[in-house]
């Protein structure tokens, strides 16, 4: 009977030869000897074979453990993957997408086929078919050899969470019929991420985070994808935080969000946040890392992004909404229209806010910040508080009055209006003011319109159109001659029926609906101003 030796039966042949105790003392050339000589200068010396060989050896422990197989399939396979790409001369598998040079679709082509090289990352989806404990010994042996970089680790890693993880690709990892074994995989994934900042993407880190909440993994593999997603938050797209809850109470889990960002946040002052239970225990103290003004605007505007994805939940709560704001408020972000959107949002699908709540809400936008678009918007949204809207208008005033073209017509401001934004902290120095932090302070002391209002008419606040004046009746006042460098003042629109209510009786409820976002901001037409008789009047000083 002959038997032909391969790389499926070659571990199998070597046990049994070995339990059989065929050694060269009972007789010379026996066959663990042929094995032997099999083995070194056949199987071992081909990269597919012995990645077949190893990976058979999981049936046989621990006779293949014994007899070395499993060590010297690793070595073997660690030696090939960290030798120079330009001396592959194997075949393997490499799944990507070719580039045009390479399917002859180059239109550069000259008919020559040049050799291609041979990338960094050719090894990492053969070594996919490994089962997890012979993954994790394979790459250990290639990080300590030290050839590798710690971006194709990354690769390789990533590759493997795609390849084992159920539904890792489509963002939903589901247990399956065997939970344990896919958290164990996720949680050695973890573990075998290398330490260098950047080595693996933060959308991928992310998506480690959401499957690690899917499968309620340990709260040490959470901290550390936490901690790692953090240090490079900038990087992330908004879709990459939305985190489904895993408590089902709300549609995402803000929580773990809130957890991200404020790893990103403590980079500077270098302390680690603690657990309210645990205020005996030590602060873990880091190292300050300097964290550009690009990255915390980014962060920033990336946090806003999110938080107008999340306010379409009816179901959640305000203080998490705010806490979640808060945190990225002190960053240099020169443009607020990202809050002011995620705001409106979040007003507009709650409608049962109570003032007090929309203040508290609205405290965290600085009006300074908005662009003139977002302040045309702005002045006509009926869901903000009166009390931000006439904000809008002041510091668009003043804004205007700085404007060079614009200086010469513009009226001073109105001295109740200015008393009145004296008595609530006129000095607005940030998003975090007293103008907009009082959110307990009533316009209890708004004189009547008196002469004040006429004065406000011609607020230098023009119609988008040609540049006129806009007043009470909505006939044009006045136009001016030279409108150079003027073009975001002409976007602010002060409507009759936001300066009416400004000065209108007291005492009366209601709370008028606006368009949102999704409408053109300038795109007010006279008609529409004419239609205040079908909404109801709002008279209470919001």
């Amino acid at each position: 009977m002959i038997v032909t030796l391969n790389a499926y039966n070659v571990v199998a042949a070597r046990c049994a030869a070995e339990y059989l105790e065929m050694h060269e003392a009972v007789e010379k050339g026996n066959l663990i000897y042929k094995i032997e000589v099999f083995l070194s200068s056949s199987i071992l010396r081909a990269w597919k074979d012995s990645i077949i060989v190893l990976h058979t050896t999981r049936s046989l422990l621990p006779w293949a453990e014994d007899l070395k197989l499993v060590a010297r399939c690793t070595d073997s396979i660690a030696s090939k993957a960290s030798i120079d790409p330009s001396e592959v001369d194997w075949s393997y598998t490499y799944n990507r997408k070719k580039l045009p040079s390479e399917n002859g679709l180059d239109p550069h082509w000259n008919g020559v086929r040049k050799q291609q090289s041979v990338p960094k990352d050719w090894w990492v989806e053969d070594l996919c078919d490994l089962e997890m404990d012979s993954y994790k010994r394979v790459l250990i042996a290639i990080r300590t050899k030290g050839k590798i970089a710690d971006d194709v680790v990354g690769e390789a890693l990533k590759a493997y969470a795609y390849r084992r993880l159920p539904g890792f690709a489509r963002g939903s990892v589901t247990c399956g019929s065997d939970p344990m074994r896919s958290r164990t995989i996720l949680e050695t994934i973890v573990w075998l991420l290398p330490t260098e900042p950047g080595s693996v993407s933060c959308s991928f880190l992310l998506k480690l985070l959401r499957s690690a909440s899917a499968l309620e993994c340990g709260e040490t593999c959470k901290k550390e994808l936490i901690r790692r997603a953090g240090r490079q938050l900038q990087e992330a797209a908004a879709s990459d935080l939305l985190l489904p809850s895993a408590t089902g109470e709300t549609v995402y889990d803000v929580d773990l969000v809130a957890s991200v960002v404020e790893e990103f946040v403590m980079q500077d002052d270098g302390t680690a946040r603690t657990s309210p239970e645990a205020s005996e225990e030590v602060v873990e103290v880091r190292s300050p890392v300097f964290v550009s003004p690009s990255s915390k605007a980014a962060v920033a505007n990336l946090v806003y992004e999110y938080l107008a994805e999340v306010a379409k939940d009816p179901d959640q709560p305000h203080p998490k909404f705010v806490e979640l704001a808060e945190m990225v408020s002190a960053a240099s972000t020169p443009v607020h229209d990202g809050l002011y959107r995620a705001i409106d949002v979040y007003l507009k699908e709650h409608p049962g806010l109570s003032k007090s709540e929309k203040r508290r809400i609205c405290s965290m936008m600085d009006c300074r910040k908005l662009s003139t678009d977002a302040c045309v918007h702005a002045v006509q949204n009926e869901r903000l508080p009166l009390r931000v809207v006439v904000q809008i208008l002041f510091f668009e005033r003043m804004r205007a009055a700085a404007a060079p073209a614009a200086a010469a017509g513009v009226a001073q401001l109105p001295g109740n209006v200015k008393a009145l934004l004296r008595e609530n902290g006129g000095s607005y120095g940030s998003s975090r003011s007293a103008v907009t932090t009082n959110t307990e302070d009533d316009w209890d002391g708004v004189p009547s319109a008196g002469g004040d209002l006429g004065s406000l008419k011609p607020a230098g606040l023009v119609g988008r159109g040609g540049g006129s004046h806009r007043s009470s009746g909505g006939s044009e006042i006045s136009k001016h001659g030279d409108e150079k460098g003027n073009g975001k003042v002409k976007g602010i629109l002060m409507p009759k029926r936001i300066l009416s209510k400004l000065w209108s009786g007291k005492g009366q409820g209601g709370e008028n609906s606006s368009s949102d976002m999704s409408e053109s901001p300038g795109s007010v037409t006279q008609e529409e101003t004419k239609s205040t008789h079908s909404r109801n009047t709002r008279h209470s000083v919001s």
